[in-house]
């Protein structure tokens, strides 16, 4: 059987930038290459990176993505690259998009992947399922590709699937099957949520045995708006087994050796492209309608190497939930500020829980020097929670500020006439404009703090404590911030480094200090309840009564979903957050604002 080093390049594109993307490419495919591989395998979309939403219906960036497809298989061949077969993401099109009244049925962008090879394309393959759920929308922007392509590479038969294939029985592993191949490329933009790498094994593991083949799977890493690519790319064989595993949440160029059955009815000739044929000359067709594409390039193995010269690319270890979810949130906050061109972060430092999480996870992206905190007492805010922002300062060596409230707080008092809760919405708003106005004169990135819980609930200024270009903590709710902080200190504890968040920070009751003795239980129910009614209705789309039958109080239900439904115009004008969760306010959950329907009790 042929050995195949396989090399595949968990790395992390930006959306629109052609250029950099492609230099990524030549960069990763210098190292494989350097490093033995027959075959490298980029993510998808690799060249505009992913997902570049409307983008698609630009012209323009269609024909540059076709056109950086081009100029990167010369760049390849012209940096001595060229023998190499590269597979990598990309967008094309055969025809308008269907929004053009000019559209052809069956025909406008794709989704595509390309094997360069020679400075030339020798090969491409249109993505076959569409993802039209969750955070993805391909049906919105794509036209589905109706043919796999198979590349004979060093006598094995190579077949092309991107993302959404590998996640639907049947279509492209089907026909993998029928096809007879040795090794299915898997190219991916799959982005993170919690135990989704559980998920993600056992669903490679049903396809490979569906296509009788091993599978190759590689995904991207780094942040895109909302979206955290998490990398987890992975080899498995068509018995199940995994033979290596890349890390989380890191770049990563996972290379290993595969022994693959060789294609059994060798070609002849030149590389070819185009329908190929069956021994009765009729079109090759397989599992649902695909008609097969193949190409080749070379019937010959590589020689093996010497003995004790395998390469292995190892196993990654999995880490905790907390663990996955913090790396998550860091990588996701670092990418929005840097891949948008701030050069540093400015929030506001109260003392309490929520500020105290997002500030040690800005330190950990961006390190302290690029961040700024600020504590903006009033004469509601108590001493320990004072003393507790300024301690975090010092263990985390963020750049720390005061700049009381009172005075300007004061100031619009003398000139309006306000009372309960309009003056604590006016001290939120205050110090909202506060930050922008340092934001504005310094440049930072204003940085809020708001928890999945208090948008969900409503339980947040707007214009104040809302304020803010991004949110760390959008899509974690108020319980899991508790465990990340306790998380985050012991981590630092076992390495024998300073715990970044003051115990007092984490152990005090929770409260937003705008009137005297105000606790967040004043207004909510204790977080443990919310958050279980919360999961229910936000992420699982439980109704009334099946909250109520799983075990909820009635009247605390009714009282909690009330809050949700009206704050919708809140989460609408509410910053990115990164998406860590099934169901995420924003690209996942879409709600009408003006909407009517309550749920009600049967």
């Amino acid at each position: 059987m042929p050995t195949l080093r396989l090399a595949l390049a968990q790395v992390n594109p930006t959306v629109g930038d052609l250029a950099g993307n492609a230099a990524i490419v030549v960069d990763r495919t210098r190292a494989a290459v350097a490093a033995g591989a027959h075959l490298i395998a980029f993510p998808e979309m690799m060249l505009t990176g992913y997902p570049v939403e409307d983008l698609v219906f630009r012209e323009s960036f269609v024909t540059a993505s076709r056109a950086a497809l081009r100029g990167l298989a010369a760049d390849l061949d012209a940096a001595g690259l060229g023998s190499v077969p590269v597979v990598v993401g990309y967008l094309d099109a055969d025809g308008p998009a269907t929004i053009s009244a000019a559209a052809t049925p069956g025909r406008g962008p794709r989704n595509a992947a390309a094997v360069l090879h020679g400075g030339r394309i020798v090969a491409s393959y249109f993505k076959h399922h569409l993802p039209n759920y969750g955070v993805f929308d391909e049906d919105r922007y794509f036209v589905p590709g109706d043919t796999l392509t198979v590349v004979r590479i060093a006598g094995v038969d190579v077949a092309l699937t991107i993302c959404e294939d590998l996640w639907q029985a049947g279509g492209p592993f089907a026909a993998a099957r029928r096809a007879g191949v040795g090794l299915v490329v898997n190219i991916n933009g799959s982005p993170y949520e919690v135990n989704k790498d559980d998920v993600r094994l056992p669903l490679v593991q049903r396809r490979a045995a569906e296509a009788g083949a091993t599978i190759a799977y590689v995904n991207m890493v780094g942040g895109q708006d909302e979206l955290v690519f998490d990398g987890d790319s992975m080899i498995v064989t068509a018995d199940g087994t995994l033979l290596t595993r890349a890390p989380q949440f890191d770049g990563h160029l996972l290379l290993h050796d595969v022994e693959l059955p060789a294609a059994t009815d060798p070609a002849s000739g030149t590389a070819t492209t185009g329908t190929a044929s069956a021994a009765d000359g009729s079109p090759e067709t397989a599992a649902d309608g695909l008609t097969v594409v193949r190409v080749h390039l070379s019937d010959t193995a590589p020689a093996a190497g010497p003995a004790g010269d395998r390469v292995d690319g190892g196993i990654a270890e999995r880490v905790t939930d907390e663990a996955e979810i913090w790396q998550a949130l860091v990588l996701g906050l670092r990418d929005y500020v840097n891949k948008n061109g701030f050069r540093s972060v400015v929030l506001g430092l109260s003392g309490g829980i929520d500020s105290s999480v997002v500030a040690a996870i800005a330190v950990d992206a961006l390190g302290p020097d690029r961040v700024v905190g600020v504590s903006m007492p009033s004469q509601h805010s108590s001493e320990h929670s004072r003393d507790d922002a300024a301690d975090l300062a010092k263990r985390t060596g963020l750049d720390y500020r005061t700049e009381p409230v009172q005075p300007m707080v004061d100031a619009f008092l003398a000139n309006l006439s306000l009372s309960g809760m309009s003056v604590e919405n006016l001290q939120a708003r205050v110090r909202g404009v506060l930050l922008m106005a340092v934001s504005n004169q310094e440049g930072h990135l204003v940085l809020t703090t708001g928890n999945k819980s208090e948008l969900a609930v409503g339980y947040s200024t707007l214009y104040g404590d809302s304020v803010g270009g991004f949110n760390p903590l959008k899509d974690v709710w108020k319980s899991l911030v508790w465990k990340l902080a306790e998380w985050r200190n012991a981590d630092a504890a076992r390495r024998g480094a300073q715990p970044p968040i003051p115990e007092s920070s984490i152990s005090k009751p929770p409260s937003a200090e705008l009137r005297p003795g105000q606790l967040d239980t004043d207004s909510l129910p204790d977080y443990a309840v919310l958050d279980a009614i919360l999961t229910g209705y936000v992420d699982g789309d439980l109704g009334r009564d099946d909250l109520v039958a799983a075990g909820h109080d009635p009247a605390v239900v009714d009282r909690v979903l009330r809050m949700v439904d009206i704050a919708e115009y809140k989460r609408r004008q509410s910053a990115p957050g990164s998406k860590i969760s099934i169901k995420a306010f924003g690209r996942d959950r879409r709600l009408p604002i003006t909407n009517r329907w309550r749920e009600q009790s049967e």
